[in-house]
């Protein structure tokens, strides 16, 4: 768990003096700061406008400004400069204007205004299916109990989960300081059962451009090699190999090879049908479409077969495909793979060799994979996120998501659902299937 407790940078500090100075040096000669709120149960055309045409009358100077539409409410809150003598007429002015639109107003004046707007140090997503608010109960009194504050909380996600984005202050700013913290959280989450995924805030966040999939139980729903023995009549003998790789009795290069053993003698065309009848997971094209219309490179790297994997590559338009190669003779397989076994350590080289080749910088990697065999994959990205995985590698991912959908991976680099569905309703590829929870 080391490798997440990444060194958290101090943030400006908020306390009332220095913002007090600030705020001075920015208004105008004569003015003073005042924070104007309106809020009404309608939005309704021409609200925002017939609020700044008052403000103008009275030469308001503004400084800060925030709308939000949440399901038909208005929400408008601005901190202002307003001459001390003119705040009451001000005021009344506001209430006359917006009392039509069934807007109400608050004023507030007090000289010592407690805050600036928060400058979050971490963003933490939250997804469940479904999420209730003793969760986020939970969640907020974790966040307490070791100082860290939630700045903000808006959804990013209502299909095929919830998604919940919030923005959070830690208490601690020193190296190391939300180790307590993440650990906590972890432990919440399989306390609660809801994914619980928390990073650094700010550009870095960002700044991803490449990410790198795992195929087996990841990008689809089977494993190939299970899908090759059954047409051997081997599924016994591979699951016996699987098991005793499992325990540890074998790495991954030697039950590969023993499971490939097993595949001695089957006609090759098999190998085609195994691929056309590869099941994806579902949300991998939504995600691999919305990444690619964000700019990423797309990729996967296996332990499977590249076979198999290279017309899914295709399919997809992913732009980088390495897995295994059946050494096949005379139209039936030898029961051998040719050249290097993609292992644990070949699946991290990949991500590297293929973020050297694009100039991208390995912080701005992305990996996802699901077993033991992706440890190092996603120990070498700039962000590792484990999907429905195993234990050993929920416990050296920076994110951990446990629902089958893939598009989860979308949420968790911060791109909201409403985004995702208006590009495809641009494009027409927008389906949003009924799903049974």
């Amino acid at each position: 768990m080391e490798r997440h407790c990444e060194r958290i940078e101090p943030v400006s500090t908020n306390n009332e003096t220095e913002f007090h100075d600030a705020l001075q040096d920015t208004l105008s000669d004569g003015k003073a700061p005042a924070i104007i709120t309106i809020t009404g149960k309608k939005d309704k055309p021409g609200v925002t406008a017939a609020f700044f045409t008052v403000l103008t009358e009275y030469a308001v100077q503004l400084l800060d400004i925030e709308q939000s539409v949440f399901r038909g409410s208005l929400s408008l809150a601005a901190l202002v400069g307003v001459a001390p003598d003119e705040l009451p007429a001000l005021e009344q002015s506001l209430v006359d204007t917006l009392e039509p639109y069934g807007m109400s107003v608050n004023v507030d004046s007090d000289e010592h205004l407690s805050s600036t707007r928060p400058q979050s140090s971490h963003v933490m997503v939250v997804i469940g299916r479904p999420v209730t608010a003793a969760h986020i109960f939970k969640i907020g009194e974790t966040l307490a109990n070791h100082g860290a504050n939630i700045d903000a909380i808006h959804g990013i996600a209502d299909y095929p989960v919830t998604g919940l984005e919030l923005n959070v202050t830690v208490a601690d700013p020193t190296p190391g300081g939300g180790v307590e913290l993440r650990k906590a959280l972890a432990a919440l989450t399989r306390e609660i059962g809801v994914d619980i995924a928390i990073e650094r805030a700010g550009l870095a966040r960002r700044s991803k451009r490449l990410i790198c999939f795992d195929v087996d139980s990841t990008l689809i729903q089977q494993e190939v090699i299970e899908m090759l023995a059954a047409f051997a009549g081997k599924e016994a003998e591979v699951a016996e190999v699987t098991e005793r790789a499992m325990r540890g009795e074998l790495d991954f290069a030697e039950s590969l090879h023993e499971r490939v053993k097993t595949l001695a003698g089957l006609d090759a065309s098999v190998v085609d049908r195994v691929a056309r009848s590869i099941e994806l997971t579902p949300g991998a094209r939504t995600t691999i479409r919305t990444l690619k219309r964000l700019g990423y490179k797309t990729g996967v790297v296996s332990g499977g077969f590249i076979q198999v994997i290279e017309p899914l590559a295709r399919d997809l338009g992913l732009d980088f495909a390495r897995a295994n190669t059946l050494e096949i003779k005379d139209g039936v397989l030898t029961g051998r793979v040719i050249g290097p076994v993609i292992d644990r350590k070949a699946k991290a080289e990949s991500l590297k060799e293929f973020a050297w080749s694009n100039g991208i910088k390995l912080n701005q990697t992305v990996a996802v994979g699901d077993g033991a065999n992706d440890i190092d994959m996603l120990s070498t990205a700039g962000l590792g996120i484990a999907f429905n995985a195993k234990p050993a590698l929920r416990e050296v991912a920076d994110a951990a998501v446990n629902h089958p959908f893939l598009d989860q991976v979308l949420f968790i680099l911060g791109i909201p659902r409403y985004e995702i569905e208006d590009a495809d309703l641009r494009d027409g590829t927008y389906r949003r299937p009924q799903l049974e929870i």
